[in-house]
């Protein structure tokens, strides 16, 4: 792929003319109002759906993913050139507890914000997203090539909303509307899922001296895993992006038997062991420093016995500064905002841990930390920007050579 030159300005200003505030706002506080809970997407697909088929976006439908659980996709095409998709997920995570100045789904309009659920993560970059493709049709400048939007279902658990749109489509360059502050990240850690089982000896209560209690011993290892601190070989530009240490953290526990149960000490312990790895960290590599731990553990008590099963691989994602998406979201930003943007990244997981061997992909939205809190909200100005960045990356991806 070849570097874009920057527009000329009058195209752009005559694309961020055309974008529709009044309608931006209004849609954001709709998409609020739209529950869409992680396995309840459907009807917020169904109303993004009808929202592109009604603007005269082409093939406007519902992409089956799951049952009742479909992506939302659509598309806006000005002739032979790039493929450019703008995507981001639709479901969220539970409501917080909390919420003093307004409802979770009111989608109110407070002190120039709008509050709503999920509203940072991500729905209102979805409506930026749409209405910025909206204004590169309605603007009337010459373009080149295909605008696609897909909103996913999904994302929360195994991404198949993004692995079903992208098995069926391609892309030259992508969008992700995830949580950027409005800065521009060039990836995000990964993450594995180990589950340790350890084995101990059953007997009841009142013959203790016979058993080997398995949640005392997984007392151990849980120990030694919070302990960890594994600190990887990286580039130096990696490390200062996502600091040294790859987290691994003893997040879930299984053990013992229900209140109400009878009465037995358990031989089984399972600790789901989530760990967050830099791009480039392996597998193995992470595995060795759970081995250790387990190891030390061993030491503790040498009664100690346990099994290591991977149950969950999502890889890390990374961009390199220079590459042609990069740069062509560096430059959009700059004529946005007229300052020269700083390259981050992120420690949370993006769909790009399913696409982003495959598509160039760069990372920009709306919302920051913290997320998922009580009233959450975003700003009429934090959605006036984000829009104008898409709406000048498509003028970029998209002005005829």
């Amino acid at each position: 792929m070849t570097s874009h030159a920057a527009p000329h300005a009058a195209p752009v200003d005559k694309v961020l003319d055309a974008i529709d505030y009044d309608r931006l706002y209004s849609v954001v506080q709709e998409v609020c109002r739209i529950p869409s809970v992680l396995g309840e997407e459907g009807p917020l697909a169904e109303y993004l759906v009808d929202l592109m088929k009604a603007s005269g976006f082409e093939d406007a439908r519902k992409q089956e993913v799951l049952e009742d659980r479909p992506n939302a996709i659509g598309e806006v095409r000005f002739g032979d050139g790039p493929r450019v998709v703008m995507t981001g997920h639709m479901d969220t995570k539970p409501v917080s507890h909390g919420w003093t100045k307004t409802t979770p789904f009111s989608g109110e309009l407070i002190d120039g914000a709008i509050y709503g659920h999920g509203i940072m993560d991500m729905k209102a970059a979805l409506v930026c997203q749409i209405v910025a493709i909206e204004a590169l049709r309605d603007s009337g400048v010459p373009l080149a090539g295909t605008l696609a939007m897909a909103a996913v279902s999904d994302h929360m658990g195994d991404q198949l909303g993004s692995i079903r749109y992208f098995d069926e489509f391609s892309a030259d360059y992508c969008v992700l509307g995830e949580l950027s502050d409005n800065e521009i990240f060039l990836g995000h850690r990964g993450r594995y899922y180990f589950d340790i089982t350890v084995i101990g000896t059953s007997a009841h209560t009142c013959h203790k001296p016979l058993a080997v209690n398995a949640n005392a011993l997984a007392a151990q290892a849980i120990l030694e895993l919070d302990r960890s601190a594994l600190r990887p070989q990286l580039e130096t530009w990696v490390r200062d992006l996502f600091g040294d240490e790859t987290y691994m953290a003893p997040g879930r526990v299984y053990g013992g038997l229900p209140p109400g149960g009878p009465s037995m000490i358990p031989d089984e312990c399972v600790i789901r062991v989530d760990c967050r790895p830099q791009p480039g960290v392996g597998v193995e590599e992470v595995r060795a420093e759970i081995d250790r731990c387990l190891e030390a553990a061993k030491e503790r008590d040498p009664r100690f016995r346990a099994e290591v099963e991977l149950v969950d691989v999502k890889s890390g994602y990374l961009a390199k500064p220079g590459d042609p998406v990069v740069e062509l979201m560096r430059e959009s930003v700059r004529s946005v905002r007229g300052a020269e943007p700083p390259l981050q990244a992120a420690g949370w997981l993006g769909d790009t841990a399913s696409f982003g061997s495959t598509v160039p992909t760069i990372i920009f939205g709306p919302g920051g930390e913290p997320v998922y809190c009580p009233d959450e909200h975003l700003s009429l100005d934090d959605l006036v920007e984000a829009t104008k960045v898409y709406a000048t990356f498509g003028a970029l991806a998209l002005q005829p050579k």
